[in-house]
């Protein structure tokens, strides 16, 4: 059993519980823990040999999941387990018994979680657990894109920028980086579908990974428009419900701006999901250098982001 500390006794009288406490207390009964585990056990390096013992997989995978909630490094996620109580408390490790994992051994379970493709299997994993709560991927999708930004400046070691990184321009603005696009449920608002590609890649090349097949509608903004032979090779009953785009010498009737505006009202959905991935869980930017990584980044990070958004009726359901 673990220590309690004399925090935990009672002897602070005037403390409250903070949003992050709580959210990490939602988090905690939610996530279906040994369904997780054990899709990383049998890769995980077992105990017997000399040396140190290796730590639990739940205790990596908890640090692993804090680093995507709080976009946190290796080495700032152990600075956090030191400074905040929270997290320390979520992840079950006690100062008084034993120190945090070091950001090596936090390095290189990222690095185990990378090289076996692991975060697909979490992500399927969990959209199958939301299913059996009764959170089912149905007929309609909204696809979507969106930019993340990777440091741009050749003042590093190889004196380059990253070459799996891509520039493109949208509007009068350049960006430099990758792009994540996904395939969202237009009912429970849920990521069924992830990809990520170098950011010159044009939204609407992505759009056959971004389908399951079953779909009767499809909606999209204007980067998808011209796209119906594709998605009816993809998903031969889907009606196409992506933009009319008009050009310098063929500009959209009102009767087409009219529909534009019906279809946003659905198409808008396809936003909350992205909203929570770059505004609350902060994956505004790439993290590592290389597409792989940051793409295993992206199906973890969008797997986490429909747990947050059914965390409610989740937990109704608990």
């Amino acid at each position: 059993m673990r220590q309690r500390t004399l925090a935990e006794e009672g002897f602070e009288r005037f403390r409250k519980p903070t949003r992050r406490e709580k959210f990490l207390d939602e988090m905690q009964q939610v996530i279906p823990w040994s369904g997780l585990c054990a899709v990383i056990e049998p890769f995980y390096p077992k105990g017997g040999g000399r040396g140190r013992p290796p730590i639990g997989v739940e205790r990596m995978l908890r640090i692993h999941l804090l680093q995507h909630w709080f976009n946190l490094s290796d080495p700032a996620v152990e600075e956090a387990l030191y400074d905040s109580r929270a997290m320390r408390h979520f992840v079950g490790i006690d100062l008084g018994r034993e120190p945090v994992p070091d950001e090596t051994t936090i390095c290189k379970f990222r690095h185990l979680m990378e090289a076996h493709n692991l975060g697909e299997e979490l992500f399927g994993l969990i959209n199958a657990y939301l299913a059996e709560n009764g959170l089912n991927v149905r007929t309609g999708t909204i696809v979507d894109a969106t930019l993340i930004d990777a440091p741009s400046s050749t003042k590093n070691k190889d004196g380059q920028r990253d070459p799996e990184m891509r520039q493109t321009r949208k509007g009068n603005q350049w960006y430099f980086g990758m792009k994540g696009h996904i395939g969202v449920d237009s009912r429970s608002k849920l990521i069924h579908s992830v990809a990520a590609s170098s950011a010159n890649v044009h939204d609407s090349r992505m759009l056959p990974a971004l389908l399951h097949g079953n779909e009767t509608r499809v909606w999209g903004d204007s980067a998808y428009t011209g796209q119906t032979e594709v998605i009816r090779r993809v998903a031969p009953y889907a009606q196409d419900f992506t933009h009319n785009k008009g050009h310098r010498y063929r500009p959209l009737s009102a009767a087409e701006r009219a529909r534009n505006r019906t279809k946003s009202k659905v198409r808008a959905k396809g936003e909350h999901p992205l909203l929570v991935l770059k505004r609350i869980f902060g994956f505004t930017k790439v993290r590592y250098r290389g597409l792989a990584k940051n793409a295993h980044r992206l199906v973890v990070a969008c797997a986490l982001v429909n747990l947050y958004m059914s965390r409610r009726r989740l937990l109704r359901l608990t």
